[in-house]
């Protein structure tokens, strides 16, 4: 009994050591998010360069967007797209065999009429059906073709694209009318883009008309609304501390702009994989890496698209357990860049830092917890301890939420009611005591399903937009 009890303190111990570290690491990145943030401000605010993002000097850009089962908000977020404030743009829009009325509703609402498929399959895709063009907006492309995944489909939307410059969007994304002229800013600043990341926030709760996000609202469900505070910390602090050391493995597959020309050279997205977006990024990075190209793949804040996300658990168990079972296919994949120096920084750090910082961090919490329910009660560990335990592993955490909550009321002050203040502040404890854990288990079940080689998406319900017109 003596030996299990020391084994048990050791463990707690080397927990709490574990958390601390990588808590600290996510406060790094909280300050290197500071500077990034002062340059991103100073930028916006140069006239001359707000006249150049207006004008013809920035490059066409194809705005492609997968559909799948997407009735209740397709038209919305269409509109949303052929609607943005941009010098020249296209919206390829695949639809990916959907089983509902995706394709009526696209049919009825934009008058489209079928056109010869003269398309060239630079890269392989499932079978295209038909090819469609509107008769009500010019700038509006529609593949019909046979499911093939969502990675599959930005394939078929990379192939078809005019422009040099491609931007990967969720067709339950609503994107802010200036979002492009904002992520398409570092385009003119002389140096060589491979991708971009911009901006995603929470859409549920609030007030949508003619695709646009009209009012900005927290909703007071406690699931959307922790999500809420869990984008907010992952965008406005995570992935800006990122730029600056210069490791960003993620550009969101619900938003994020890429060079066509990189994504040819890398055969586009890799279907089979339930994270395309990270996947692509990281395979960016070694292509870039080995060929010695010196292009950027930088995150920029202010550019905004909302997406809607889970109202309830059964989705939210789907939508984590799939991105952390490919974050381990990625993690496992590409695992021989760990601490290697030949792919620089994402290789020393950035990997590593997903690799047990990310993906081994719901398996040590869970230990975590059981070693410290064990050790109280075999008087392994004491009360101060646990405590101590406590106020590292989840009230650490919670103090990033909060600091990110006040990041964005210093800054973007996107939400102007009050109350959506507060109950932000609010939703940051109940996703450190309650949301986190739950998520944890979700996380977990991720280890269960790679073990059995299972490689489904599973079935993503959409409620629609609040006051959607």
């Amino acid at each position: 009994m003596h030996a299990l009890a020391e084994m048990l303190a050791a463990l707690d111990t080397t927990i709490l050591v574990y958390f601390l570290l990588l808590n600290s690491f996510y406060a790094l990145l909280l300050l290197l998010s500071f500077p990034e943030l002062w340059t991103h401000f100073q930028l916006a605010d140069d006239e001359y360069f707000s006249h150049v993002l207006s004008s013809d000097a920035l490059p066409p850009i194809s705005v492609l967007v997968p559909a799948y089962n997407e009735e209740v908000t397709i038209a919305a977020s269409v509109m949303s797209f052929l609607t943005l404030q941009y010098p020249r743009h296209e919206v390829v829009l695949v639809n990916d065999g959907s089983k509902d009325r995706t394709m009526e509703e696209l049919i009825r609402s934009y008058d489209l009429y079928e056109v010869p498929p003269a398309i060239q399959r630079t890269i392989s895709t499932a079978a295209i059906r038909a090819v469609y063009r509107s008769r009500t907006h010019t700038r509006l492309l529609v593949i019909d073709k046979e499911n093939g995944g969502k990675a599959d489909s930005l394939n078929a939307g990379i192939n078809a694209a005019r422009f040099p410059f491609v931007i990967a969007c969720d067709a339950d994304t609503l994107i802010e009318p200036d979002a492009l002229l904002r992520l398409a800013r570092p385009l003119l600043l002389g140096r060589e883009i491979a991708a971009i990341g911009g901006t995603i926030r929470v859409v549920n709760a609030c007030k949508v008309e003619l695709g646009r996000v009209t009012e900005a609202r927290v909703d007071s469900r406690w699931l959307p609304g922790c999500q809420t505070v869990e984008y907010l910390r992952a965008f406005l602090f995570g992935r800006l501390g990122w730029n600056r050391i210069g490791g960003n493995l993620i550009i969101s597959g619900a938003f994020g702009l890429f060079a066509r020309k990189y994504l040819l050279a890398i055969g586009g997205y890799q279907v089979g994989n339930v994270t395309e977006d990270m996947d692509l990024a990281v395979r960016l990075h070694v292509h870039l890496r080995q060929r010695g190209i010196k292009a950027a793949m930088p995150f920029i804040p202010d550019p905004v698209a909302w997406t809607e996300v889970p109202s309830s658990r059964k989705i939210l168990h789907r939508q984590r357990e799939r991105w952390h079972r490919g974050l381990i296919g990625t993690i496992w994949e590409r695992r021989r860049m760990l601490f290697n120096p030949r792919y620089g920084t994402v290789g020393l750090v950035a990997l590593p830092f997903f690799a047990l910082g990310e993906m081994l961090a719901p398996v040590v919490e869970l230990l975590g917890y059981l070693g410290l329910v064990l050790g109280l009660l075999l008087g392994a560990v004491n009360k101060p301890f646990a405590v101590a335990f406590l106020a590292v592993a989840i009230g650490y955490s919670i103090l990033l939420s909060m600091w990110a909550i006040v990041l964005e009321e210093v800054t973007f002050r996107r939400y102007n009611a009050r109350r959506d203040l507060w109950r932000l502040f609010f939703f940051a404890l109940v996703e450190g005591i309650g949301y986190r854990q739950l998520t944890v288990y979700y996380r977990l079940h991720a280890f269960w399903k790679v073990a059995r080689g299972e490689k489904g998406w599973g079935v993503m319900q959409r409620e629609g937009f609040a006051n959607a017109k």
